[in-house]
């Protein structure tokens, strides 16, 4: 069964996008786990592309998703997830609200490492707030990396 991951923020523009195509490139690392990881954003405009930013700082990592095009969270997304992963507390507390059904999937990036806070969004500044975005998200995913999988797979309450 192909397992899926959903990663969330506002506009679907910057930190899902990265965050998404940073973890599917971890996951092409590791032969055990071909998931399928999207993005979607609560407040997106379907079909616009990838900040310029967030697309020369995955390029920076060998990354492309200059074909990226926002889309926004719907019922079917979430369902169809194993894992939700969003950027801020808001995000999760709007998904939960909206959506009660599938709110035990629904985790902030943060708490993969333990923690509970805010990613913050770089959207509208400058190259180096992207930068520090897209290296926090790097960190978070790969010090994660084992809580992700065990949530995805179930095997933590």
């Amino acid at each position: 069964m192909t397992q899926r991951i959903l990663i969330v923020c506002t506009g679907n523009l910057c930190r899902s996008p990265m965050a998404a195509a940073l973890l599917r490139a971890r996951l092409a690392r590791d032969a055990d786990h071909d998931w399928i990881v999207e993005s979607a954003g609560t407040w997106a405009q379907t079909g616009r592309p990838a900040s310029a930013y967030a697309i020369a700082e995955m390029a920076d990592r060998g990354l492309d998703i200059s074909g990226h095009q926002a889309q926004r969270v719907t019922r079917e997304r979430l369902a169809d997830a194993e894992l939700v992963l969003v950027m801020t507390k808001n995000h999760a507390e709007a998904l939960k609200s909206a959506f009660p059904d599938q709110a035990d999937k629904v985790y902030m990036l943060s708490q993969l490492v333990g923690e509970s806070y805010d990613i913050l969004d770089p959207y509208g500044g400058s190259r180096m707030e992207y930068a520090y975005t897209a290296q926090e998200l790097e960190e978070l995913l790969d010090e994660g990396y084992e809580r992700l999988i065990e949530l995805v797979e179930g095997e933590v309450e």
